[in-house]
């Protein structure tokens, strides 16, 4: 949450995840896959690091892989260890029975599919659901790598593919694509702070 609240941070913080390379996206994935969502970011760091050519692009979608993994994990533990009050408590009524609903018919794809979908899609909440639907560790570890193992691939291989094209870009417009992460990650915590507010009311 800290991170929303002062969202200018994500500029010098951007600027070291890009020098760190893959261990950047780890602590990016740990960060967007639990507590902090930054909502496009890994998408647009993984094609950027892929781009560079610095490393085979399947590092770095492996990479992003793990840190989603470690990141989601998290979540989902803290969500099994307070049961179903959790999920409760995290998102409104009618988005728990949804989830609910779509997680108790789908089961392992109801994590491996969200976890492909890009963003805007919200995934947090099926993190939640399958944590305290006390779904089974290794399978949901196993949906979870898998989902986002397709989808970071995916991002690292267009990086790969038209790397050239994505850093003239990058070069191009910098600062406007630092704005709109800086701007998504505002959005995020001014929907987050409501959803708190009003779970907190009721």
């Amino acid at each position: 949450m800290l991170f929303h609240l002062h969202p200018l941070l994500a500029v010098p913080i951007w600027r070291q995840l890009r020098r760190l390379g893959g261990p950047g996206l780890v602590l990016l994935g740990v960060a967007d896959n639990s507590v902090i969502p930054l909502t496009g970011s890994m998408d647009v760091l993984t094609i950027w690091l892929a781009a560079r050519h610095r490393e085979p692009w399947p590092y770095y979608a492996c990479m992003a892989t793990l840190g989603a993994v470690i990141g989601g994990y998290i979540t989902y533990a803290l969500s099994r260890k307070g049961g179903k009050e959790t999920m409760e408590r995290k998102l409104s009524p009618k988005r728990a029975r949804q989830v609910a609903k779509i997680f108790d018919r789908w089961g392992f794809f109801a994590v491996a599919i969200p976890a492909i979908l890009p963003p805007p899609f919200p995934f947090v909440p099926f993190l939640i659901a399958a944590g305290a639907g006390q779904y089974p560790p290794k399978k949901f570890l196993a949906a979870l790598a898998v989902g986002r193992g397709i989808r970071y691939s995916i991002a690292a291989g267009l990086g790969y593919l038209y790397g050239n094209h994505i850093l003239r870009f990058f070069a191009r417009y910098n600062k406007p694509a630092i704005a709109i992460l800086v701007g998504l990650a505002v959005i995020g915590a001014v929907l987050s702070l409501i959803q708190y507010l009003r779970l907190r009311k009721k």
